[in-house]
């Protein structure tokens, strides 16, 4: 990661300061499988915290603590889903996740050959999983390095405090802003995730 932090320290002096404020790169990866894409489904919309807690009894109910599997959500009743906490409509994506990689029309063990317009063409067919949870899953289970979250809002958030902008900059002005990034935005979008936090 060395050779993208240089890039963008060179390219962008306002992320050169937030990279050299933030410090080392420490992303966090999870597996490309089955599990994670639950996962993201359940952070949606939520704080971490709660996700967490909520994802955490599912997989407990699911399977005793052990891999999430299509089958073990799919024998859970829409009542018990609701009592760990989901939403009526976050238990239908998961139920409809768990469906169409049990059928096959979802395969976990193809998508790392996939190129990334195709990954979230592929992923978006699920019914609730739209774009942003398409491309978490590209930076934080396939490790592509130049996926860039225009709609996500802490990316949004970091870019209007760090460029100073009046307001919440919309995709457009993302794309043409991190245009040097390139071929590195997913690292540029770590760091400014990260610069909420410092």
């Amino acid at each position: 990661m060395r050779k993208a932090i240089i890039h963008l320290k060179k390219t962008d002096a306002t992320l050169r300061r937030i990279i050299e404020k933030a410090g080392p790169y420490r992303i966090e990866f999870l597996e490309p499988v089955f599990s994670t894409l639950v996962r993201s489904i359940v952070f949606q919309q939520l704080s971490g915290k709660v996700a967490r807690v909520i994802y955490n009894r599912l997989v407990e109910a699911a399977t005793g603590g052990a891999e999430l599997t299509p089958e073990a959500i799919l024998k859970l009743k829409p009542a018990k889903l609701r009592a760990i906490g989901l939403s009526k409509q976050k238990s239908a994506y998961i139920v409809d996740l768990a469906r169409r990689t049990r059928e096959g029309s979802v395969v976990f063990e193809t998508i790392p050959q996939l190129s990334d317009d195709e990954v979230i063409e592929h992923l978006t067919a699920v019914k609730g999983i739209g774009v942003w949870t398409a491309q978490m899953f590209l930076i934080f289970a396939l490790r592509r390095t130049d996926v860039l979250p225009t709609g996500d809002l802490g990316v949004r958030m970091a870019i209007q405090k760090a460029y100073e902008l009046p307001e919440l900059p919309k995709p457009a002005e993302i794309e043409e802003l991190a245009r040097p990034w390139r071929p590195y935005r997913s690292v540029a979008a770590w760091y400014l995730w990260r610069s909420l936090d410092t």
